[in-house]
């Protein structure tokens, strides 16, 4: 009997450990991780957008006999996940591919995953923390495996701090104070890029704020983008900006890499993902970034997430068993984190969500770029001080393509998105509580 979605039109709830959300009837028909039975391997299609990616499959190629697997570099953010999307409805998805954690309510609640339950449910609960599966096992079922956590940090240049006295910052309003400082001490300098509006930056400060974009009231959906606490991180970004103090430089261009490799710029507002990124795209600034905790609103420790990464099994594999195999190799052996970590050209400086991956990651990355700072322990340190309660809601990517088009005015970004949330949770066919 064919499987047939009942997902389009049925409400899901949300809490802060988990997103009860109901998708497809019946989960994956995978064929044996063993083959199909001819003595040739499983042949795996793996898409992904992410640093190492490539070295990761070739690594289990050559390790695995049963497996084969085949790796296609796809773009990153909204635009891989409407190509993943197109491949899902024209019947030729890749078996295994990475998602953002925040596009995985939408993508499951439409019936484009299969539930990985019953291969990696028992992976995700014995080898990863209690906060990131709540990002992946929504509504009883397991739509994806973890593979990072991505807590934001601030990178400083120290060399610019002690030229012209400043402290690192641990609140928001030293923040500011040190901005102002340092561009009265040269006006060519900025304390950062935040030009053109990043929707997940901005999502993962709200985040830090005490913000939370979504959540239930019985069956029905919450949308919280435009809260105060949303707006107090808008309004600030949006000061600096009109107040010269942050450069309105489009974040992810080439403007962007150019002003923080010469120096007009003073920090970058990253992640632990960002620290890789430093050596290819800024090397002869080596010695010169330090790495600190994000400032924060009152003084404690705390942060949200910039991104993350997690491991799906698109609708419609043939291969779900063998896709799991793979899955658990690339999450949780050290060995997968030794052949990320040996691409010289794009080197991953990727927190591992795995205790075990972490470890072996910590050991393989070369830090000497932040001095004697360990790239991996600070990073750890900052994943333990995320504020919980966090969950995406099922319209996320819809409400991300509006906040881009609020042309970089972070305040409107806020009212963009909470009018489009409220309106694709109505569109589709979804309880809406105002």
């Amino acid at each position: 009997m064919p499987c047939i979605a009942r997902t389009s039109r049925l409400a899901l709830a949300a809490s802060a450990a988990s997103l009860a959300l109901l998708a497809t009837a019946c989960g994956g028909s995978g064929t044996d991780a063993s083959g199909p039975g001819d003595g040739k391997p499983v042949t795996l299609t793996f898409w992904s957008a992410t640093a190492g990616a490539k070295e990761t499959a070739d690594a289990f190629n050559k390790t695995h006999t049963g497996i084969k697997v085949e790796f296609s570099m796809v773009p990153a953010g909204p635009e891989g996940v409407t190509k993943l999307s197109n491949a899902v409805k024209g019947g030729n998805a890749p078996d295994v591919a990475t998602m953002d954690y925040s596009a995985l309510p939408e993508y499951a609640s439409e019936g484009n995953l299969e539930d990985l339950t019953a291969g990696s449910g028992e992976l995700v609960k014995k080898e990863f923390p209690e906060a990131v599966q709540s990002l992946v096992a929504l509504g009883g079922s397991t739509w994806a495996v973890p593979f990072d956590v991505t807590p934001i940090q601030l990178f400083y240049r120290k060399d610019l701090f002690k030229k012209y006295g400043v402290e690192v910052p641990t609140t928001w309003a030293e923040y500011r104070t040190a901005a102002e400082k340092i561009h009265q001490g040269d006006p060519d300098v900025t304390i950062t890029n935040f030009g053109g509006g990043d929707p997940a930056l901005l999502s993962g400060l709200a985040w830090q704020a005490g913000a939370r974009w979504y959540g239930t009231s019985g069956d029905a959906w919450k949308v919280n983008i435009d809260d105060p606490a949303s707006r107090k991180v808008a309004a600030y970004w949006d000061d600096l900006l009109a107040d010269g103090l942050a450069s309105r430089t489009p974040l992810w261009g080439e403007g962007e890499n150019k002003e923080r490799a010469t120096g007009k710029v003073a920090t970058i507002i990253g992640a632990a993902w960002s620290a890789g990124n430093f050596p290819v795209s800024y090397p002869d600034s080596k010695g010169k970034w330090g790495i600190a905790p994000l400032p924060t609103w009152d003084g404690k420790p705390s942060t949200g997430m910039y991104g993350g990464t997690s491991y799906i099994v698109p609708k419609g594999s043939e291969h779900t068993e063998a896709a799991a195999e793979f899955i658990k190799w690339v999450t949780t052996d050290p060995e997968a984190m030794t052949a990320r970590l040996s691409s010289l050209k794009t080197p991953s400086s990727a927190l591992p969500a795995n205790e075990g991956m972490r470890a072996a990651a910590a050991k393989q990355f070369d830090s000497s770029y932040f001095g004697d700072q360990d790239v991996y322990a600070v990073a750890g340190e900052a994943a333990d001080t995320i504020v919980p309660g966090w969950t995406w809601g099922p319209v996320q990517q819809q409400v991300t393509s509006a906040q881009m088009a609020a042309g970089g005015d972070h305040t409107k970004m806020l009212t963009s998105g909470q009018a489009k949330g409220e309106s694709a949770v109505t569109d589709r066919g979804l309880k809406l509580d105002k």
